[in-house]
């Protein structure tokens, strides 16, 4: 289990409270705040391992809390799960463009499940560089992803990837040639069911090659089937 505490952002103080005794009894520390900002203020005195993040605060939204702390090197890595009461398409592409790892909607909340995907993300946060040699460093172009130290760079300046970000990247680069569809990036990537009807891996492309630059070419779209990574595209 991290050593650091998964920080519960929520104003519902039962929602809180729910998901402290369910966390804790899987050994997991934690800690809470009610508010977005106090949300910031905790992650500046200590960068949580993980944050469940409410989308709908009474000082901000759970969306400009993620965007604040995506642009903080101390936690532009830390996974964010979001909790919300709203569930429509809209608004779970906004928090995966912002920085959202997972999302889960409260109308069908399952603290069970919620247990199960923080354990998830905290598995792909910390094995983030795969199953393949940790030691692997992989050069394609002006794109090297060095898979021991989680880090990537373009034109040989560092890219900030989320340990998401970084999974998705290093799944595609690992397979070059192959054409992956969405549901195997679900599984490979998300641990999520193959069938899940969800735009989670679209959002998350789009996102990475924003952040790629000129190495986003890499990332080729075969419509109507998924991804695949081209290790020499054309210019």
């Amino acid at each position: 289990m991290p050593d650091a505490p998964i920080l519960i952002v929520d104003d519902e103080e039962d929602i809180r409270e729910l998901l402290v005794i369910n966390l804790e009894r899987e050994g997991m520390a934690t800690a809470e705040a009610e508010t977005g900002q106090a949300a910031i203020d905790f992650c500046r005195r200590q960068t949580p391992s993980l944050i469940i993040l409410d989308l709908m605060l009474p000082d901000m939204s759970g969306n400009e809390v993620c965007r604040r702390l995506r642009a903080e090197a101390a936690t532009a890595e830390v996974p964010v799960i979001m909790l919300t009461a709203r569930g429509e398409e809209i608004d779970r592409v906004v928090g995966f463009e912002v920085g959202a790892d997972d999302y889960v909607v409260k109308a069908n909340f399952s603290v069970r499940e919620l247990v199960l995907r923080v354990r998830a993300v905290l598995r792909r946060r910390g094995g983030a560089a795969g199953e393949s040699d940790p030691n692997q460093r992989m050069i394609h172009g002006v794109l090297s992803i060095d898979a021991d130290a989680h880090r990537v760079w373009v034109h040989d300046e560092e890219i900030a990837l989320t340990a998401t970000e970084f999974r998705l990247l290093w799944v595609l680069a690992s397979r070059p040639g192959r054409v992956l569809t969405r549901g195997v990036l679900l599984q490979d990537v998300w641990d999520m069911p193959p069938d899940l009807n969800t735009r989670t891996v679209d959002t998350h492309v789009k996102r990475l090659r924003e952040k790629l630059g000129d190495a986003a070419r890499h990332v080729e779209t075969v419509r109507g089937v998924g991804y695949r990574f081209n290790p020499s595209p054309k210019a």
